[in-house]
């Protein structure tokens, strides 16, 4: 069997997420590609994607959450999107990929790519996956045709079936996230005699975080620091300038498992992947402002079943951090509800599934 996974540049969930597909599928002997469907659409079309999303995104995200509300609207119509419409072009470019190279499956863990497979499979006898990267069903996912589609909960199944997706086809097994980076051993790097504040802002660096940093030491001592900047190098170099022995800043690492592991709370966007990660390793979780759109479908859905804490700006992120630091028992009451809602080896689940039920002959 062969299987491809499609990703695209629009924030590094999605790419975090085929990779773990990856893994999971890799580790079972199967053969499993990764491709960025952006790729298919022509030679820059990759970076302008990423470039658009990226600069959709700064400042607040008032941008985003703009574009975002208006595809909520948009997609209330029940008229063909011009996003449909737009990944349509490729199809045929997008067949003859997948004839080419003799792929079984195709799993789309972004809807342009999903939305691709559903024009080519109008047209001819494929199989492919959504898999939803996010706690939402995010506009234009109603257009999909899938053989099945992996969402991230149970608790979600009545809102994609009101989107007309049919019960039989949803797989509410989580987002997934592999089993390697579950069982990864806890990083030896940090002293063990205080506790532990992890703060990341994602792949991208999103975020005041040179703000939230100052605050978070002004208010919180004897308490480690580390912040994780991801690809924001100059965000890096800001807050190496700042002078405190309890903070830590690393860039860009590939260990995160490792750091969450090590963390007594970790502090995050809310991307659906980075939040899946955090809960599925059973730590209290603290979302801060949330880009808006689809993060605000994320963190509301984590605050409504009390397994984080929201915070919607930064004096409210010291509070709620310094809060839930001093209070053991809601720390422990944020884990079980974690291990209540969201089922741990979620890539294992969705690889269970396909070599069952979708695994050639």
């Amino acid at each position: 069997m062969r299987i491809v996974v499609f990703t695209c540049n629009t924030g590094g969930g999605h790419n975090a997420c085929a990779r773990y597909i990856q893994e999971e599928f890799q580790s079972r002997g199967v053969e499993c590609d990764i491709k960025d469907y952006m790729e298919l659409a022509g030679k820059n079309a990759s970076s302008l994607a990423e470039k658009m999303y990226l600069d959709s995104t700064h400042g607040n995200g008032k941008m985003f959450g703009s574009v975002y509300k208006l595809g909520e609207l948009y997609s209330k119509t029940k008229i063909p999107s011009p996003v449909y419409g737009l990944n349509k072009l490729i199809k045929y470019k997008l067949y003859r990929y997948l004839m080419d190279y003799q792929y079984d499956l195709a799993i789309g863990t972004q809807l342009f790519a999903c939305l691709g497979l559903t024009a080519v499979k109008k047209e001819y006898p494929i199989c492919f996956i959504n898999v939803a990267t996010d706690y939402e069903c995010i506009p234009f996912w109603e257009e999909t045709k899938p053989d099945y589609f992996v969402i991230p909960s149970s608790l979600l199944m009545q809102r994609f079936m009101d989107k007309g997706f049919s019960k039989d086809i949803l797989l509410p097994i989580g987002i997934p996230i592999s089993s390697r980076f579950l069982d990864s051993k806890e990083s030896c790097e940090f002293p063990k005699d205080k506790d532990m504040i992890l703060l990341t802002s994602g792949s991208m660096g999103f975020g005041d975080l040179k703000n939230i940093v100052l605050r978070l030491l002004e208010e919180i001592h004897d308490t480690y620091l580390v912040v994780v900047c991801g690809n924001n190098k100059k965000m890096k170099k800001e807050l190496e300038m700042i002078q405190n022995d309890y903070l830590i800043v690393k860039g860009f690492i590939h260990n995160m498992g490792e750091y969450m592991k090590a963390s007594t709370i970790v502090i995050t966007k809310p991307g659906g992947v980075t939040t899946t990660e955090v809960v599925e390793l059973r730590k209290p979780l603290i979302l801060m402002m949330p880009i808006p759109g689809v993060e605000d479908y994320n963190a509301s859905f984590f605050e409504n079943h009390q397994m984080a804490l929201k915070a919607n700006n930064t004096e409210e992120l010291v509070i709620k951090t310094k809060w839930l630091l001093e209070n053991k028992n809601i720390q422990e009451e944020l884990v079980r509800n974690q291990e209540k809602y969201i089922h741990p080896y979620s890539a294992k689940a969705l690889v269970d599934f396909v070599l069952e039920h979708m695994k050639k002959s």
